[in-house]
């Protein structure tokens, strides 16, 4: 990963970026982070291309419904000079004390000098459980 001109903390950082409020909801910030031609497989089985993810992150309540996210195991793969893979799991604690973990992926492409996530996807894992289920 030598060659890589990035390393893992830099796409992490930008990747985070997107899991936070005033970053989700600045339509000039989702423009500057999302590629032209971007696309979603989201947890919920749906497709989601650019204009209509910046959309729906900038309608976004204040409210944080879906409780606090964590993120963990991150990794980088290469793909090539100029596009890198960041694999992640995430773990969603809603407030009744639920949790909704997945499987994340991201692409992130360098144009013009700078990273833009081309493609990510989210799969929902089988450890999905409720508190009160225990």
């Amino acid at each position: 990963m030598a060659d890589l001109p990035v390393q893992l903390d830099d796409i992490r950082t930008l990747e985070e970026a997107l899991h936070r409020p005033e970053v989700r909801r600045s339509r000039a910030a989702v423009e500057a982070l999302l590629a032209e031609g971007f696309m979603e497989f989201g947890a919920s089985g749906t497709t989601y291309h650019r204009a209509e993810t910046i959309e729906l992150l900038c309608e976004e309540d204040d409210e944080p419904d879906e409780g606090e996210l964590e993120a963990t195991d991150f990794a980088l793969t290469p793909i090539c000079s100029d596009a890198v893979l960041l694999t992640y799991r995430t773990i969603r604690r809603a407030g009744d004390g639920s949790q909704r973990q997945a499987l994340r992926s991201s692409i992130w492409k360098r144009t013009a000098g700078r990273w833009q996530m081309l493609f990510h996807q989210g799969t929902l894992t089988s450890a999905t459980v409720s508190t009160a289920e225990s």
